[in-house]
């Protein structure tokens, strides 16, 4: 069971990892997150595509990251 477990985790890591690289970052760097932030959050969003669907991995494999190490470390 535990080596289950084990296995899970590591594909639950290396699928986060490769959907956080794949996402594409905000180039606009602090100056934009000052001026343009209010857009960002209001103004348009990016609900259907590519980075909605990366998006939506990675929180999918980021939750089950952290339930699987808790299991894992419960066990022990």
């Amino acid at each position: 069971m535990e080596t289950l477990l084990m296995v899970l985790l590591a594909i639950a890591s290396v699928i986060l990892i490769v959907s956080v690289l794949l996402q594409s970052g905000n180039s606009a760097g602090l100056s934009g997150s000052i001026a343009g932030g209010a857009e960002q959050l209001f103004g348009k969003k990016k609900s259907k595509g590519y980075e909605a669907i990366l998006a939506k991995v990675t929180t999918v494999a980021a939750v089950l990251f952290v339930v699987l190490s808790v299991v894992l470390v419960m066990m022990e």
